[in-house]
């Protein structure tokens, strides 16, 4: 008899939560003006507390880091350009590439011999500690001692989308969680009127993987980031339609709330508890995004620091964004920039013209993020991450066998140069070595998982602990690889 009425009630069970997931989800399409916002009804995976999925939470152990800037340069800019200084790449300009650099190997377009190619930037040592940087970045090498560099890193992949989603999920297929949700989901936000984990665009372009780059995976989606735009509404549909006050908004969401609790608690859905923290999430974003990312109460001397023209977009304004942001309680600020692919196809494209104007945009601002964040004393407790998805190769690249008309280099697995700032790290510190062509890695190589690994330790977790159970097993970050690159702690 027992299990009989077991049965029925699991029958009626699932005949509910059929009919609770048509309502909800043609519910949604009616309040499409939260769209951007809500999840999709079919998610998995369980709320981290059962009132509050945001509710600010303790690490596993003491952080370092309390937050995270993440500018991710989307294109992969050139490490033998800008910070891995190669005297002896200059020797081999114009020659024929040495074979053990090809055999066996891959690459994206890269064909027969191609030629070697020397640096294309002036390069001096800065700072107390010495640093290698070049005259791409100005005002950078005023602040190499805030910044170590990891100058021996390799991943897997060698096409962008692929590679982005490495580094920012921890794989090259889609369906993982990012470093900015992972992070959420394990710290919460320190501001319950603002997204935990907002995320600016510039170049022109989304990265090549999409919006999978700061997306939940299998996270309950109240952990996917927040895209925000630096013209008109700040996210889409944040500002109330024509005809409906911010009375009747807040009317219209109880409303929506309360049915969306009494089907929590018939079904148990824990997705249920990420729509309601959504919606309301929604209606405090109409206020309170909008305040911090209106910049007009900015001193114009800050505005001149980075580099910011009032009213316009750009990588400048998303670096003074980034600063609000944390300043404001914000947990993970991911920036993407578009355009650092400098394959030399074209002049947009070509180190000596491409990546020259790519540094004039950026370079300014991130060294005034470093400067502005120290001066307010926020940089000792925020992480801030610089690099791309991959290096350049030390070859001009070719197509089909033929020489392309500007200076380009191919895609690069073997060795490229990340830095990191602020939040736990060493100051004025290099770590890894490549060899005297930059091809490999030949001292302290450091992975990809290497520094999913890093980051998650600084704020607070054992990346091999903090896991997430989805389709009968722990899931992490780093998968199955990753060690914490102890040298560069500090």
């Amino acid at each position: 008899m027992d299990k009989l009425l077991r049965e029925l009630h699991y029958e009626d069970l699932k005949q509910k939560t059929r009919r609770h997931f048509l309502k909800e989800c043609s519910f949604g399409l009616g309040a499409l003006g939260l769209g951007s916002l809500l999840g999709s009804c079919g998610s998995t995976g369980t709320a981290a507390t059962a009132t509050d999925p945001m509710a600010v939470r303790m690490p596993q152990f003491a952080p370092k880091a309390k937050r995270v800037i993440y500018i991710h340069m989307a294109g992969a800019p050139s490490q033998l350009e800008l910070f891995d200084f190669k005297p002896e790449l200059a020797k081999y300009h114009g020659k024929d590439c040495p074979s053990e650099f090809l055999e066996g190997k891959k690459f994206a377009f890269i064909q027969g011999v191609p030629k070697m190619l020397g640096p294309q930037g002036s390069f001096k040592q800065h700072g107390q500690s010495g640093a290698w940087i070049s005259d791409y970045l100005p005002y950078l090498q005023t602040m190499s001692d805030e910044v170590s560099f990891l100058k021996a890193m390799h991943t897997d992949q060698f096409n962008h989308a692929p590679a982005q989603l490495l580094m920012h999920t921890g794989s090259a297929r889609l369906g993982r969680p990012s470093l900015g949700a992972w992070s959420v989901y394990g710290l919460g936000s320190e501001n319950q009127n603002l997204p935990g984990f907002i995320v600016l665009a510039s170049g022109g372009k989304q990265p090549d993987a999409g919006k999978s780059v700061w997306g939940s995976g299998f996270l309950p989606t109240v952990y996917q980031g927040v895209q925000c735009r630096t013209g008109g509404d700040p996210v889409l549909y944040v500002s109330d339609p024509n005809g409906m006050n911010r009375n009747i908004r807040k009317q219209t969401i109880e409303a929506i709330n309360e049915i969306n609790r009494q089907t929590y608690e018939e079904v148990q859905d824990p997705e249920i508890l990420t729509r309601i923290s959504q919606y309301e999430m929604a209606f405090r974003m109409q206020m309170s995004v909008p305040e911090v990312m209106d910049v007009s109460k900015e001193p114009a001397y800050m505005l001149d620091m980075y580099g910011v023209k009032a009213g316009e977009g750009s990588f400048a304004m998303n670096c003074l964004l980034a600063r609000k942001l944390v300043e404001n309680g914000v947990r993970f600020v991911q920036l993407f920039d578009w355009g650092w692919d400098t394959h030399g196809t074209g002049p947009d494209g070509a180190l000596e013209i491409g990546l020259r104007d790519k540094c004039r945009e950026s370079d300014q601002a991130v060294a005034a993020l470093l400067q502005d964040l120290k001066m307010r004393g926020l940089l000792d407790e925020t992480l801030v991450v610089w690099g791309g998805e991959f290096g350049r190769t030390p070859m001009q690249e070719n197509r089909n066998g033929q020489t392309l008309p500007f200076m380009g280099r191919d895609h690069h697995l073997e060795a490229f140069t990340m830095w990191m700032a602020g939040g736990g790290v060493k100051k004025g510190y290099s770590h890894g070595e490549t060899d005297d062509l930059g091809y490999y890695g030949v001292k302290d190589k450091t992975h990809v998982h290497d520094l999913q690994a890093t980051i998650q330790h600084l704020l607070g977790f054992d990346h091999e602990k903090f896991t997430y159970p989805f389709q009968g097993r722990n899931f992490r970050l780093t998968d199955t690889a990753g060690k914490v690159i102890t040298p560069i702690l500090a």
